[in-house]
This record gives structure tokens, sequence and C-alpha cells, in this order.
């Protein structure tokens, strides 16, 4: 639990925050994060000491025990992949629109290092927020249940693997899509339990998915962009 916390502390504040202000050193990052981990062990070990807690475990058996500890931890490992997705995924979002806010603002003239309209942040956030709420259950339904089964211990694991690939990666620029990360920590969870577990036509559906959505956003892209010029023009 503690190793848990500390990394995704240390994986948060020396490559998630450092943009938006946090201009700590490696060393009080790394003590920051052994504060907070030690908080999170104390608080553990008072929790699995519990009355509530040992009859959970002796309800659930050995296994459902063991399973019941990592669907605690889960809810650090969602809270981190909820930090990871909006770090990397609302900023692929707004990215063009930001640009061309800058320009606009700029008379036409092209800025490195721009700064950013407060106004686009909570519009990218409230936007993926509501396409959240309105169609996120059935990729929800997809990863959760489609590609294998999974357990506490293994979705851990998937979201553990998904939260620092996606923030190293946004800390370091690279605009990756939190999505097919998390499909692939998911699709790794099964091999490892052997193909026989991997609901293949999910896996091949969403390959193929994968390849047409690529050329398909570049056309449409550009059919729209002729629309535009030729209504504008």
């Amino acid at each position: 639990m503690g190793l848990t916390i500390f990394i995704l502390c240390i994986v948060t504040l020396t490559k998630g925050l450092k943009h938006v202000g946090s201009n700590l050193s490696g060393t009080e990052n790394i003590l920051l994060s052994l504060v907070i981990s030690l908080f999170g062990i104390v608080y553990c070990y008072f929790y699995f000491r519990s009355n509530k807690f040992k009859f959970k475990m002796l309800e659930g058996g050995a296994f459902g025990g063991v399973e019941k500890v990592f669907s605690i931890l889960m809810l650090m490992t969602a809270c981190a992949m909820a930090f990871a997705h909006g770090s990397n995924d609302v900023a692929n979002a707004i990215g063009p629109l930001s640009a061309v806010v800058a320009i606009i603002e700029s008379d036409g003239q092209i800025i490195n290092n721009a700064p950013l309209a407060w106004w686009i942040l909570p519009l990218g956030a409230s936007g993926i927020m509501v396409g959240l709420i309105v169609m996120g259950y059935k990729v929800m339904a997809t990863i959760g249940t489609g590609i294998t089964d999974l357990t506490p211990s293994r979705g851990f694991a998937a979201q553990f693997a998904t939260a620092m690939t996606v923030v190293v990666a946004s800390g370091t620029g690279l605009p990756i899509s939190t999505t097919q990360t998390l499909v692939g920590a998911v699709l790794g969870i099964g091999f490892a339990r052997g193909i026989a577990a991997i609901n293949l036509t999910v896996i091949r559906n969403i390959f193929v998915s994968w390849v047409v959505t690529l050329p398909a956003g570049a056309l449409f892209s550009i059919i729209i962009y002729y629309l535009l010029q030729t209504v504008f023009n």
C-alpha cells in the first residue's frame, strides 16, 4: 500500500504537476511523497486491523479477502487514472483551440509559448466530463468486461500501469491516448493468463477501429476545411 501511494505521488509530482506551477526539487518531491505515503500506511494499518475489515476477510475467504484489499487500492489508482486522463486527453482536445485563440489574439501572428486563455481548460474539462457521462459507459463496458475477466487485483495492475504511463507521457509532452493505453494494459493482463482468456473478437474490433479512425479523422478534417474555405472565402 505504501509503495503504491509513493509511486503514484512521485510520478504525479515530478511529471504531472511541473507544468502548473509546481517548482519542487527532486529531493522535495521525494520527501513529500514519503510523507503522503506514510499517512497512507498509518491509515491502512488501522483500517486493516479493524474488526470490520477482519469480518470482511473471513466472509470472503482467503481469495476474496485479498481481492477486497485490492478493491481499496483501486480507489487510489482510479483517482490516478482520472488525473492522468485529464492531464493528457483534455490537453489533446484543447490544443488546437488554444493555438487558434492565440493566433487570433495576436492579430494573426504565430507566437511560441503563447499564454493559455483562462476559459479553455474549464471548457475542455467540461466537455470530457459530459462525454463520460453520456457515452462513457459503453467504453467502460468494453474495457471492464469485454476484453477479459477482471478482478480487483487485475484491474489494479492495469490501472496502475496506465496511470504511470500516461502521466509520464504528459510530463514529457507526448499526446498519447489514455483509452488505448488502458486497453493495452488490460490486454497484457489477459495475455498473462493465456490467450484463451482474451476475447479475440473484441480485440479485433478494437484494433480495426484504431486503424480506421486515423485516416477517417484526416479525411473528415480535409472535407470540413474545404467546406469552411468555400463558405467564408
